[in-house]
């Protein structure tokens, strides 16, 4: 396997070794091409006898309709930048051909991008990161860097970090809007100082520990207890690495949302993303049928859905509830493991093994799991997929902050209700101990008028005045692999104390109705810290000692 039967002349050799890492070797690395070119070869590629070097040098670099070289210059020439657009353009159809011919929606997969949005609001942030499988979004964080600046937004104006949604800038509710976020931006950065000083009175520096670590643990603790402050229409900085079917699915959605930012951001997105991977995502083009097809279509499921919630729902109101609730969770999870586990060591049928599984005495069964237990030495061990089998359903309510952070993890349903100031917001411990208190509750209380006035008129855009400390509600349903990597790695001490609580709820839940299958949770810390990242940060300096 190690050497390639393909064989090159010199001057080919020559030529390819520019594209690929090497011309010999089976296995090998496609380098300097463009991603319309990298898709459209592989989905060639997938129905032909010959090697995808092969390939490259006869359907593309000796291709006259590909526009190879033309292409190909403004990835070796940044200068040539402009006309390996125009040649793409006039290549367009060559691309598509191969793309519809050779392939289906999974050729998408093939090429990607890289995407930076800046300058857009974390409500924004949150539609864009529900598309979750084919992307990985990096958000910036609200941990590691300050809010508090001001930007210019015309010669001799400034204004804080937060998004000036038209809509409301164009309605009676302006003044009120405006006034709202300022407030809380203000609130964010006067508390800034005195929470950083009492964090350092709670926690003060042991010898051992370098000043420049605990600073940065000081400063990453006094950020987390103020995010709280931070309304949803704060503007943030976000990357997005996809392929192009995941582009093409989230700018389709983007269109049809009811915020004209994220329509914005659509239409802003179609436009970069058609000078690098147009073939990928000429679908999501508004004047395409495709996307007039699924608008119609959404316009239709939204509607119905309204409708018969509007009838069956409307005279209920919201329980208390606690903040972390098992609704419904897989009764037969030993039995389904069990028998996934042991399905690839034999061959027998499914149903089969289910029923051996089933007359087993629960001893035998209760040893086979105890030894894979024991078997996991660190987190970072992952079990059998066959824990896949088993599945839970929570329903959650917690601060929009810690949302955002759990709202990340990709392997599970989840879906959420719009933000509202109607369940309640969370006050940090160090807020009121600081004697800030009463300043927070007026801040929370200000917002609160804000968003019933807003509501009123209108229902979507009045989420930007939401602060991140009220609470959200939203349900997840996951699989017992999913769950022993969520509730590990978010209750780690480095975690935001909101979001550490959540995962540990979350455990605890389990332990009450199937405390052996929550022994696969063994690496869940339920210890509280006060500076969670000091361990970390010290580690950090110790590399550089």
């Amino acid at each position: 396997m190690e050497f390639s039967n393909e064989v090159f002349t010199p001057a080919e050799k020559k030529i390819l070794s520019f594209y690929v890492s090497n011309t010999d070797r089976s296995v090998f690395v496609l380098t300097n091409l463009p991603e319309v070119i990298k898709g459209a070869l592989f989905s060639r590629y997938s129905r032909s006898t010959l090697g995808l070097r092969s390939l490259l040098l006869r359907d593309f670099i000796q291709e006259k309709n590909s526009k190879f070289s033309e292409i190909q210059a403004g990835t070796e020439n940044p200068d040539s930048a402009r006309n390996s657009k125009l040649a793409i353009e006039s290549a367009q159809k060559f691309y598509d051909r191969i793309l519809d011919g050779y392939g289906d929606d999974s050729i998408g997969e093939l090429g990607g991008a890289h995407l930076a949005l800046e300058n857009i609001s974390i409500l924004a942030t949150k539609t864009v990161q529900d598309s979750r499988i084919g992307g990985s979004p990096l958000e910036k964080s609200t941990r590691y860097v300050s809010f508090a600046d001001k930007i210019g937004i015309t010669p001799g104006e400034s204004e804080f970090r937060f998004y000036q949604e038209p809509t409301l800038l164009d309605s009676v509710h302006r003044n009120l809007y405006l006034e709202n976020c300022r407030n809380l931006f203000d609130t964010y950065v006067r508390f800034t100082e005195p929470i950083r000083k009492h964090v350092r009175k709670l926690m003060p520096r042991e010898p051992q520990i370098s000043q420049a670590a605990y600073e940065r643990s000081v400063v990453a603790r006094a950020y987390d207890i103020l995010r709280g402050l931070l309304p949803a229409s704060t503007m943030t900085n976000m990357g997005v690495f996809g392929n192009g079917r995941f582009f093409e699915t989230l700018i389709t959605k983007l269109r049809v949302e009811p915020f004209s930012e994220l329509n914005q951001i659509a239409q802003f997105t179609f436009e970069e993303l058609s000078k690098v991977i147009p073939s990928f995502i000429r679908r999501a083009d508004e004047e395409h049928r495709s996307f007039q097809d699924y608008r119609n279509f959404n316009m239709s499921q939204q509607q119905l859905v309204r409708n018969f919630a509007s009838a069956h729902l409307g005279d209920l109101t919201a329980e208390l509830a606690e903040s972390v609730c098992l609704v419904d969770y897989d009764r037969e999870a030993e039995t389904k493991l069990l028998s996934a586990l042991l399905y690839s060591q034999s061959g027998l049928t499914l149903q089969q093994i289910r029923g051996s599984i089933i007359s087993m005495p629960q001893t035998e069964k209760t040893r086979l799991i105890k030894q894979a237990i024991d078997l996991r030495l660190h987190r970072r061990h992952k079990p059998e997929r066959g824990l896949e089998m088993a599945f839970y359903t929570f329903d959650i309510l917690g601060d929009y902050g810690m949302y955002r952070d759990l709202q990340r993890h990709r392997m599970l349903t989840q879906e959420r209700q719009p933000l509202t100031t109607r369940y309640g917001y969370d006050t940090p411990d160090e807020i009121e101990d600081a004697g800030l208190g009463a300043e927070y509750h007026r801040a929370m209380v200000r917002s609160a008028d804000a968003f019933e006035t807003i509501v009123k008129d209108f229902p979507h855009e009045a989420q930007y005045v939401v602060p991140m400390s009220y609470n959200i509600r939203w349900y997840v349903h996951i699989n017992l692999r999913a769950l022993i990597w969520l509730t590990e790695i978010r209750s780690t001490p480095q975690g935001h104390t909101g979001y550490r609580k959540i995962a540990q709820e979350m455990f605890k839940k389990v332990e009450a109705v199937q405390p052996l299958l929550a022994k696969y949770m063994k690496f869940v810390d339920l210890n509280e810290y006060s500076l969670g990242r000091l361990s970390s940060e010290q580690r950090q300096e110790d590399k550089h000692v």
